[in-house]
């Protein structure tokens, strides 16, 4: 597996299999890949917080490209970063990866194994993962007052994108320039919004990537208010494009909506 350094981290960071030496791994550079749009989320955190029903060690296989993951660990590694997180359609999302995953082994094989009958195959997981779900249950109501937990988001929670209030996705910027993006949202719920923020939380880069804050205020909204959020990006210095996602979380870093689709801005640099 490859190596880069990045600034302001320690030692050396995976780079992720390269994407020409097999079907095996170019899937699985495919995989990590949105594992760092996502915001290259932990495997325990995209098991234990998103809710992703494999193990951290079959997700860590899935991304080393070492060998072909099942389709449930792909489809479990992709619901909840391609989905949960960046905010895609599930449907579209599951037969875009199905396709990529069949391609991979149908490259790897040369034919396709005879296939599992998919109402077993369901049943099986979904027996798989309701056993998974009663266990953490239980882990929860063991350990909860000991230990805490993740802070629920409150009850009547709701954030809607109104619009893109300046550069609208597809505008063109200038390399090496600094502009200012803002979006407008309303607040949907019942619940105030005090203290909260929208967080990067990923992003597609191509030959670099936009700079941003890691987070920027969202200013206190009461239910039923309108508010514009801004923030200040610096365009890479080489051409290509970039395109940013954002969350909304509280002054602790906690994601408040985790199922809302991500905004984000999509900008061509020249």
């Amino acid at each position: 597996m490859d190596v880069e350094r990045r600034p302001g981290r320690r030692g050396r960071v995976a780079r992720g299999p390269a994407e020409d030496s097999g079907p095996v791994a170019g899937f699985a550079r495919r995989l990590w890949e949105l594992k760092r749009a996502a915001g290259d989320p932990s495997y325990d955190r995209m098991r234990d917080e998103y809710g992703a029903l494999a193990s951290k060690s079959a997700l860590s296989a899935a991304a080393r490209g070492e060998r072909l993951p099942s389709w449930e660990t792909s489809w479990e590694f992709v619901r909840v970063l391609a989905a949960g997180v960046l905010g895609g359609d599930e449907d579209e999302v599951r037969h875009e990866w199905r396709g990529e995953w069949e391609r991979a082994r149908d490259a790897l094989t040369g034919a396709a194994p005879e296939p599992v009958p998919e109402r077993s195959r369901r049943t099986a997981f979904v027996l798989a993962g309701a056993v998974a779900l009663v266990l953490v249950a239980a882990l929860v109501f063991v350990f909860a007052a000991p230990f805490g937990s993740e802070p629920a988001a409150p009850v009547g929670d709701a954030s809607e994108f109104v619009a893109d209030v300046t550069v609208p996705d597809g505008s063109e910027v200038a390399a090496g320039s600094t502009f200012v993006k803002t979006w407008e949202f309303r607040n949907a719920g019942t619940v105030g919004w005090v203290g909260r923020y929208l967080v990067r939380a990923g992003s597609f880069g191509n030959p670099g990537e936009c700079g941003t804050p890691e987070r920027v205020p969202v200013p206190q909204t009461a239910p039923g208010e309108h508010v514009r959020v801004s923030v200040e990006v610096r365009a890479p210095d080489s051409p290509g494009h970039c395109q940013v996602y954002w969350k909304m979380a509280d002054d602790q870093g906690h994601i408040l909506l985790p199922n809302t689709r991500a905004v984000f801005f999509s900008v061509r640099v020249i």
